[in-house]
């Protein structure tokens, strides 16, 4: 392990980061959504993508209480003009006293259609509930539902119920999507492909997999759970060390998952897929990025070039609670992360990333205790140079 790699995770054991942000301040951002819009006494879990025409659809729940489960609909907000101002909130799903949780993006850029996966709860239960069942009928189970708008986000399609073919029946009781976005292949044998990253319980005995359609969205399959996602603990035996996932495209085609950690140390979980979603490796660390247990965001910003394998920027609090947001940064496809920015010095929880139409990126995240979901438009060179 090379000096700055171990300097890294030195510094990040202690709440620090090796952040290149002496050149300036971090950027401004605006607020998008804030608990009492609408109605809604909370309004958390950001989701965004960038449509094919460059509009920003920003997504989160809005709760009838601050809770995880409370009558939750699904809100979005559009921007034209890379999130500098955002058009009145949008219900885009509603389902009286059901909760309606996990909202998770994808672009079809081949279509331009715009796909939100997320979950239905029934309105007596919690994912906590002993209750829970698995399979696909009856009255306490989780449903996996699919909507799409196919006018840059302006309206939207009846919910489809893809329970069937996005649960497993006999073992699986919470399911999740995400939460964040989703992600197309580019490259490889699988070019085209639409994957949502999933968890799903039961609770503390957390899965991660892929769902995926190679046919445009009409049909969607599940992908097998990624290995080794349990370790042993000295208090509470065999759980979980994963939970809520992101996934990444790598140079060659391949997939990386981010989890959010539970059981084992606290730092990020990854592992790879190298056929497009459908098998993992086995889950492992990430030295270099420690995890208060918190979901996070991964993005492709650069496509591979020249031998270079891109750039992924991974954002998320840094540290052992919900506050300094930073930006992490990899040109090896995430097998390190060299460099890193401060985004936020106070609370950061949720966020979610997305390429704005021009360059840079944009964040959406939670801040201010959950008192708001905020965007942050970033430079392209904010990193720099490759080191």
């Amino acid at each position: 392990m090379n000096l700055v790699r171990c300097l890294a995770i030195l510094l990040a054991a202690h709440g620090l980061s090796l952040a290149a942000d002496a050149d300036g301040q971090a950027p401004e951002s605006t607020p998008v959504f804030t608990a009492g819009d609408g109605g809604y006494r909370s309004i958390r879990i950001p989701s965004i993508v960038t449509t094919g025409q460059g509009t920003l659809l920003a997504f989160a729940e809005g709760r009838g209480a601050p809770q995880d489960q409370a009558g939750n609909d699904l809100l979005l907000r559009r921007s034209r003009d890379g999130g500098r101002t955002w058009e009145p909130l949008q219900v885009v799903q509603e389902d009286g006293a059901h909760s309606l949780n996990n909202p998770t993006a994808v672009v079809d850029h081949a279509t331009g259609r715009i796909f939100l996966m997320y979950q239905r709860i029934p309105s007596h239960l919690k994912e906590t509930s002993r209750e829970t069942a698995p399979g696909w009928e009856g009255t306490n189970i989780y449903r996996n539902l699919l909507t799409h708008s196919d006018d840059d986000g302006k309206t939207w399609s009846p919910p489809c119920d893809l329970t069937r073919s996005t649960k497993r029946e006999t073992t699986a009781t919470t399911i999740a999507s995400g939460p964040g976005a989703g992600i197309q292949l580019r490259r490889g044998p699988h070019a085209g492909r639409l994957i949502i990253p999933f968890n799903e319980g039961p609770y503390h005995q957390w899965n991660n997999y892929a769902v995926f359609s190679d046919d445009h969205g009409d049909h969607w399959t599940t992908g097998a759970n990624a290995p080794g996602a349990r370790v042993e603990t000295a208090s509470s035996g065999l759980r979980s060390q994963i939970n809520e996932v992101q996934m990444v495209e790598l140079s060659d085609g391949s997939v990386r998952l981010n989890s959010r950690p539970f059981a084992g140390a606290p730092l990020r979980k990854t592992a790879i897929s190298r056929d497009g979603g459908e098998t993992w490796s086995p889950v492992e660390d990430v030295p270099e990025l420690p995890d208060p247990s918190c979901n996070a965001a991964i993005l492709r910003v650069e496509e591979p070039r020249g031998g270079s394998p891109g750039l992924i920027v991974f954002c998320g609090p840094l540290g052992s609670r919900r506050e300094r947001g930073t930006l992490h940064a990899s040109w090896d496809d995430g097998r390190s992360w060299p460099r890193s920015r401060l985004l936020r010095p106070g609370f950061f929880a949720y966020s979610a990333l997305t390429p704005l139409p021009g360059g840079g990126i944009g964040c959406l995240f939670e801040a201010e205790n959950y008192a708001r979901i905020e965007f942050v438009r970033i430079p392209s060179d904010w990193f720099g140079e490759r080191p």
